[in-house]
């Protein structure tokens, strides 16, 4: 497994989730919000993640989710994290982190600096932050676009909570990106993709190969 942890996110077939335990991954991510062409359902999800071994997390992306929605998700005991994508409050994060006993890891739009230091809200209420780019105002998903921000935002910069890169990442420039952030962990949808939300075996591999050699 490679010295930076790596997420696969937006899996929807046992192929695909077999690739990235396969390449390495330590964490799978599924995509529960209807807008997305990644959508998975809850008994998908629980499906999927059965067979997949107890050292690989399993994480349920969700967007301004209900309790209802996050106690359907949590009930069959498969997930290992929630990562919340909307605009949950800290107070927000926390609150689902007390209810429901699963970490919480919440992904934080990034356009400028001050982007980054708004998350320092967040220490103490979740258990890791995903940086991400930020969406153009009225677009219908809040990530997965295969938009990347100006990494170089940072450089420097004392993050409190455990986090990690996402947006835009690729096997062609994860190496720039580890490189310029410092990144502990990496988490990629989009440039694993033949088709929008259609996941490519061959592009897992070589994304976590790539990271691996870093």
């Amino acid at each position: 497994m490679s010295r930076i942890a790596i997420k696969i996110c937006g899996l929807s077939t046992p192929d695909t989730v077999g690739a990235a335990v396969r390449a390495g991954a330590a964490y799978l991510g599924f995509v529960h919000f209807a807008k997305s062409p990644r959508h998975v359902e809850a008994e998908q999800i629980r499906a999927l993640a059965a067979p997949v071994p107890p050292h690989v997390g399993r994480v349920a992306v969700v967007v301004d989710p209900t309790d209802d929605m996050l106690a359907q998700l949590a009930a069959a005991g498969a997930l290992t994290a929630l990562q919340l994508h909307g605009k949950e409050s800290p107070e927000r994060a926390a609150a689902i982190r007390a209810r429901f006993g699963l970490p919480v890891w919440k992904a934080i739009a990034v356009k400028a600096r001050g982007d980054i230091a708004a998350a320092d809200a967040y220490a103490g209420a979740v258990d890791r932050l995903l940086f991400d780019a930020k969406t153009p105002d009225g677009a219908a998903l809040p990530g997965g676009m295969g938009l990347r921000f100006d990494w170089t935002l940072l450089r420097g910069v004392a993050v409190a909570t455990p986090w990690g890169l996402s947006g835009g990442l690729s096997a062609d420039n994860i190496a720039e990106a580890i490189r310029v952030t410092g990144a502990p962990l990496v988490d990629v949808s989009s440039g694993v993709e033949s088709a929008p939300g259609v996941k490519d075996v061959d592009k897992i591999a070589a994304f976590c190969k790539a990271v691996a050699a870093c």
